[in-house]
């Protein structure tokens, strides 16, 4: 049943597909003649050449194969992006940032425009990343827009950059096929270094009591091991392209299936695209329709269930023996009113069997664009660009009543979903000449923007087997942007290049009753000194391009974290009553009400805003042989957007503020070598290297020295947290003690060191010791192609970053003790003896720089083995290859910097074909 229904979500497409086919016959149109290499830059074009920002273009020529995630395909492919995957589950994409960090509260990811619709920042109910629901083999190009002078078209939600996606289109001429199909085997890296069953059993015989020594068991499990598994992955894509009577098309079928290392775990994704972009009246008027349609299953697990495998004594058997719990093997209570130790860690693999967590999600991305270049003023276009993004998700979360995870509640089903609906509608008018009486090229560009986010959640429902069961409240919301932009850019004598953009933003979300807050104007304005057009370096041959640029602007920050789940915070200026969550009910009698109450809310609360200077340059050597760029920038942000406390008196003791400022500074870089080219060889070598630092320059008005923000949440203890945020200091900085050592290196526990002289330890001894960013990013690729055959690779270091160890914060002699059960360790625990955990040593945050090869491949072209015009290519592939680093976890690349139950990157080996006709 589940495979027919499979196939009827794709059925459709492919009799479009059939239907197309038939329809082809001879070429309709003439091959397009090749142009000059434009980039995007956000309501309009340029030429490279031309450029005045800082913007990066990445093709698929250059992209990152076997990525599953749009994120993954410009991993290391360009300088100030850094993209972290959010783990290695199947589907769960990844986290970009771009020249760091412009808010401490507020929302870090660039603005992404898929075909000129931008997107929100709203995360889904039952996908782990919005992004994933792209299927990246239909994405052609990203430009990526830096500095503010690029980014202030976008104005208020362009402080952390913008990515312009453009997927692929048809071309006119003869009808092409292209499939493609992978089968992949991902298997884990390594393993939490926690102690085995012999190394445990010295453990608890030598530190714990006699009442806890006989609770050691007589297995030997490698609870790890139990967990995970060799996960088989497909990816299969079918794409058609050509011209019917004047109307070029491009149809995109594909069926992606992977499952996780963690078993249970996996993700299916079924898309379509069609592109369409016929032109009419002689060419003046140029039509662009763009539709996506994706379906994915996803199977989550347990978020607890690597942690469990990594504490669960492994002296323990996996199966009981009996059929308590599923028969699985679980610390039992005599006392408990379920039998069960609640507080000792659950059978691993009774978690994964005894929750079944699935989600469906169905999403339709569209626009229709059109650009009519008048008849009697060819020069001037005018452009109109309606889109709609629709997102619809059903989740089901099933949890066994034989087992742990729903024994207490006699088994439970939780039913979710979520709906988004955006409109966008644009318009501009883009007037383009070339003044030859005065050498003079003027590009104009006036528009109008609206863009409508609706999300609508209705009320979870919870159904308990012991009867007593529950249901949220539904959840409404909107958000409305309104903007008129403008930018002129004017190129003299093919040398000068000067351009300036202005964007005005009005938000609801800054409604407070009035409209004092909702609008915000947000300039840019840069400059181009082509010097390669200059006569005194047009002469010297082994100079292709040498270009200067610099550039200012300012941008806005809006974004802030959802309320809880999913549900934006779209009203955080006005004063509203809501209904009160559950839990909060007001009891009459037997029974409980939910009640209005009045919201939290700031009506001063304003944009964040962040101020950009930029400074680079461009070379290009040998006929371009050797090229790349370098980048100075300065970002500093003010006010802010801080969930900050409050004096009393008002609805809360803390609530959303505009408090502080902060100052990012840096350099990036990339260079391009093609040692080689010939008839039969090219060998291309790029490298790209980051480097910045944000510091916090202000935060609340008369606070003391001592006043911070702390953030970062740990496991262990109540409502511990690692990371603060400080003048002076970078964002989520660590702040902790400085460990005591003895004479001979080793840990003194619970001793730390006085750093104010006082003789007291306290908070004051505590110090911000090192932080999530990076000294430096670096990116390496290259690429051979030998006659027939291609060899390339890719490859990323992140020096100076740091990781807390939770794993091993949590570890000490106490869970030998604690509890009536026994808790295995990270291996430092019998190393340090600390009795109890010592969190907030700065001992467990550790350097996690690392050199890691992303992608290495290997292929073989047969050309035309069927027939005249046809191609094949059989390829192999391996991701994840092999990391260098000091960090004593998995994995170093965490995001967030607190390593605590991450769900390792995969290793993966790929075989692929493909096949052209």
């Amino acid at each position: 049943m589940k495979n027919f229904t499979t196939v009827l979500k794709i059925a459709p497409a492919f009799l479009l597909a059939s239907t197309v086919i038939h329809a082809q016959k001879k070429d309709s149109l003439p091959q397009e003649k090749k142009i000059d290499e434009v980039v995007l830059i956000g309501y309009g074009k340029q030429k490279k050449s031309d450029l005045t920002g800082s913007i990066t273009s990445v093709t698929a020529k250059d992209f990152n194969g076997g990525a599953t995630s749009a994120g993954q395909l410009i991993q290391g492919k360009t300088p100030g992006v850094q993209i972290t995957n959010n783990s290695g589950a199947p589907g769960s994409g990844t986290k970009i940032r771009i020249r760091g960090t412009s808010s401490l509260s507020g929302e870090n990811s660039p603005l992404i425009v898929i075909d000129g619709v931008p997107q929100d920042f709203v995360g889904m109910n039952g996908v782990s990343d919005p992004l994933s629901l792209i299927n990246p083999n239909d994405i052609e190009t990203f430009d990526i827009l830096k500095d503010a002078s690029a980014t202030a078209i976008y104005g208020n939600r362009a402080s952390n950059g913008v990515i312009l996606i453009t997927t692929k289109k048809g071309t006119a001429g003869k009808f092409k096929v292209n499939f493609s199909t992978v089968t992949s085997v991902s298997t884990k890296m390594g393993k939490v270094d926690v102690l085995n069953a012999q190394e445990f059993r010295d453990f608890v015989n030598t530190y714990a009591p006699a009442g806890y020594k006989t609770k050691l068991g007589n297995a030997n499990t490698d609870w790890q091991d139990q967990i995970y598994q060799a996960a088989w992955g497909t990816d299969n894509n079918v794409a058609l392209s050509g011209g019917i009577k004047g109307l070029p098309y491009r149809l995109s079928l594909g069926y992606n299936e992977q499952n996780g290392i963690v078993k249970s775990n996996s993700f299916r994704r079924t898309s379509v695209g069609l592109n369409l972009n016929p032109k009419f009246f002689d060419n003046h008027l140029s039509v662009n329709v763009n539709a996506k349609g994706t379906f994915t299953d996803n199977r989550f697990v347990d978020g607890g269930v690597i942690k469990a495998a990594t504490y669960f004594d492994p002296t323990q058997p996996v199966y009981s023996g009996n059929s308590n719990y599923g028969g699985y093997y679980e610390w039992l209570d005599s006392g408990s009113a379920t039998g069960y130790n609640v507080n000792a860690n659950s059978n691993p693999l009774g978690m994964i069997n005894g929750v079944r967590d699935v989600s469906s999600v169905l999403r339709g991305l569209g626009n229709i664009q059109l650009d009519y270049k008048f008849h009697f003023l060819p020069d001037l276009h005018f452009n109109v660009n309606a889109g709609y993004d629709y997102t619809k998700s059903d989740g089901h979360k099933f949890k066994d009543a034989r087992l742990r995870p729903g024994f207490e509640d006699k088994g439970s089903s939780n039913f979710y979903s979520m709906e988004k609906k955006n409109k966008l509608l644009e318009t501009y008018f883009n007037y383009v000449k070339n003044i030859s009486a005065i050498n003079t090229g003027v590009d104009i560009t006036a528009g109008y923007s609206y863009q409508d986010f609706n999300i609508y959640l209705p009320g979870a429902i919870t159904y308990r087997g012991t009867g007593i069961n529950s249901q949220d409240l539904d959840f409404k919301t909107q958000n409305t942007l309104i903007s008129f932009y403008g930018r002129a850019i004017f190129t003299i004598a093919n040398k000068y290049v000067i351009s300036g953009s202005v964007r005005k933003d009005g938000s609801s979300r800054f409604f407070n009753g009035t409209r004092d807050n909702v609008w915000g104007v947000f300039p840019g304005v840069s400059l181009a000194w082509k010097l390669n057009e200059e006569n005194f370096i047009k002469n010297i041959s082994s100079i292709s391009t040498l270009k200067l640029r610099a550039g200012w602007g300012k941008t806005g920050q809006q974004e802030l974290p959802a309320l809880n789940g999913n549900k934006p915070n779209n009203y955080p200026a006005f004063a509203a009553y809501n209904p009160s969550y559950q839990g909060a009910g007001y009891q009459f009698g037997n029974e409980f009400y939910f009640m209005f109450r009045p919201a939290n809310y700031n009506p001063n609360l304003t944009w964040e805003t962040t101020t950009t200077k930029n400074l680079g340059l461009d070379f290009g050597f040998n006929k371009n042989r050797i090229t790349g760029s370098i980048d100075v920038f300065r970002k500093d942000t003010k006010d802010l957007l801080v969930y900050a406390d409050e004096p009393a008196g008002g609805l809360s003791n803390a609530s959303w503020q505009n408090v502080g400022d902060m100052k990012n500074e840096g350099i990036e870089g990339s260079i391009t070598v093609i040692p080689v080219k010939n008839q039969n060889t090219t060998w291309e070598v790029s490298f790209n290297a980051t480097h910045y630092k944000p510091v916090i320059t202000k935060l609340k008005d008369r606070a003391d020295e001592f006043f911070n923000m702390e953030v970062g949440g740990i496991e262990g203890g109540s409502g511990n947290r690692i990371q603060a945020h400080a003048v002076g200091y970078a964002p989520n900085s660590f702040w902790v003690y400085q460990q005591v050592y003895d004479g001979n290196g080793k840990p003194v526990d619970g001793a730390y060191v006085d750093r104010n002289g006082d003789g007291i330890i306290n908070t004051k001894d505590m110090y911000y010791y090192k932080s999530t960013t990076p000294d430096a990013i670096l990116g390496f690729s290259t690429k051979v192609s030998h006659k027939n055959w291609d060899f390339a690779l890719s490859a990323r270091a992140v020096l100076g970053n740091y990781v807390y160890n939770n794993a091993a914060s949590n570890s000490s002699l106490q869970s030998a003790s604690t509890n009536e059960y026994l808790q295995n360790v990270f291996f430092t625990a019998p190393q340090y003896k600390f009795a109890v955990p010592q969190y907030k040593s700065d001992i467990y945050v550790e350097n996690a720089s690392f050199l890691r090869l992303d992608n290495i491949n290997v292929g073989y072209n047969f050309g035309e083995i069927f027939s005249k015009g046809s191609n094949l290519k059989i390829y192999a592939m391996a991701q994840n290859v092999f990391v260098i680093t000091k960090y004593s976890g998995v994995d170093p690349e965490v995001f967030g910097g607190i390593d605590n139950g991450y769900y390792q990157m995969p290793r993966i080996y790929s075989l692929g074909f493909n096949f052209q006709f």
